[in-house]
């Protein structure tokens, strides 16, 4: 595991930016896993101000609100393509985001399998983590869960989520989720944090046990994971 520390955000987002660019250099067919929040939105606005080419790439999302449809504007499929894909040259058929209205989600779980078992293991996953130590919407429990699945989100994940909606209230329960093995089956991971806010997670994911009720943690187990922290998400780590 490597771990790269910046003075702000900014300078996470474009050393991210540059190790992407590079991915996509070496390989401009690379499958991207892609993520949504925060901490990957700088990444993304690098991507885009540099024209990187994405014109032979094919990208898979991690998760996406049940209930919210695709035009929703919290909805992940209208963050993808507000934060980065109607920006660059991406052909927005070979994007892929799990569908928050499917009629039968349990199907929709196993079509999102099929899908990311025809495509093969992906070349660059890119990781947030959340407060609780999710990564995608796996949420911490008593074990880890492999496929896509919908999940209950925590409290601590929904209060956490609801800065971007009007009220608490109006924050899903619910959400499609990729499952641990396509992740963890990834090539590379990039796993990006940042804000004092995440300090403690980081600590508890990459220097605590490996643990379901840390869902992170199980990155430990991974060849080749970097991550982007700035110094105030980093500072209760010691290397």
């Amino acid at each position: 595991m490597k771990f790269l520390v910046f003075s702000d955000y900014q300078k996470l987002s474009e050393a991210a930016a540059e190790q992407f660019s590079k991915q996509l250099r070496q390989k401009p067919d690379s499958l991207l896993g892609l993520a949504t929040g925060s901490s990957p939105e700088g990444m993304y606005r690098e991507l885009a101000k540099r024209k990187v080419d994405f014109s032979r790439a094919e990208t898979v999302n991690l998760d996406e609100y049940v209930s919210l449809p695709a035009t929703h504007s919290q909805s992940y499929a209208y963050f993808m393509r507000d934060k980065l894909f109607d920006l660059v040259n991406i052909d927005q058929k070979r994007t892929h985001i799990p569908c928050g209205t499917a009629k039968d989600l349990k199907e929709e779980c196993l079509r999102y399998d099929e899908l990311l078992k025809k495509l093969g293991h992906i070349d660059l996953q890119i990781l947030g983590i959340g407060h609780n130590g999710h990564i995608g919407f796996n949420e911490p429990q008593d074990h880890f869960e492999k496929n896509t699945h919908v999940v209950d989100l925590k409290q601590s994940t929904i209060e956490a989520n609801a800065r971007f909606f009007s009220s608490l209230g109006e924050v899903p329960r619910q959400a499609i989720t990729m499952g641990l093995y396509p992740i963890m089956t990834a090539k590379k991971i990039f796993l990006l944090a940042s804000g004092e806010g995440k300090a403690k997670i980081l600590k508890e994911a990459f220097f605590g046990p490996i643990t379901p009720f840390v869902p992170a943690s199980i990155l430990q187990l991974h060849p080749d994971v970097t991550l982007f922290a700035d110094e105030e998400a980093f500072r209760l780590c010691k290397i």
